[in-house]
């Protein structure tokens, strides 16, 4: 297993070991072990899993303290445009994002520290996306910032996405008051 860095402290690729032959892969998506040894050493309560069509974005999604929710996420099949936003207000870093492509070929892994947002824009039909959660859902402290925010700027790709409601509405980044 590999730490790729990113220019945002904290947040990291994890590229594993895969094996491949003629009858196909095996990969490790988890084994606390080798995680503990590259330096992620977290306790994971709860696994997600979406399906979605080209063209959904989901997010940009965070919980408030004290159910906030670092994310190590991947794709099982299909591909994705994956996004983090720093919205730690002490980082240097504060209101900057990364984003990765994740797919199924490169079985790359995103670790979402807490204290950011995420999101997703499907590059595939039928993109299966998974994510291993440190804390429990909590609706009444969930939040999100708009996709599309102009402070933030994130380039998405020259997108209509297909979007719910609640992304739809979601706050603008100058209107944000960091709980992090």
């Amino acid at each position: 297993m590999e730490i790729i860095k990113t220019k945002i402290p904290d947040l990291v690729i994890v590229k594993p070991k895969v094996f491949k032959d003629a009858r196909g892969y095996f990969f490790e998506s988890y084994n606390k072990h080798s995680f503990n040894e590259i330096g992620l050493d977290e306790l994971f309560v709860q696994d997600n899993e979406s399906k979605s069509m080209k063209g959904v974005l989901r997010g940009l999604h965070f919980q408030n303290p004290p159910y906030t929710q670092g994310k190590l996420v991947r794709v099982i099949k299909g591909a994705v445009l994956d996004v983090a936003v720093d919205l730690r207000k002490e980082s240097s870093t504060y209101g900057k994002w990364e984003a990765v492509v994740l797919d199924e070929e490169n079985k790359l892994m995103y670790w979402v520290p807490p204290g950011f947002a995420h999101g997703f824009l499907t590059l595939e039909d039928n993109t299966i996306f998974s994510y291993k959660c440190t804390q429990v859902y909590n609706k009444n402290s969930e939040g999100s910032i708009r996709w599309n925010d102009p402070v933030l700027n994130i380039n998405w790709g020259n997108i209509s996405p297909i979007l719910s409601e609640k992304d739809k509405d979601a706050p603008l980044f100058s209107n944000f008051n960091s709980p992090f």
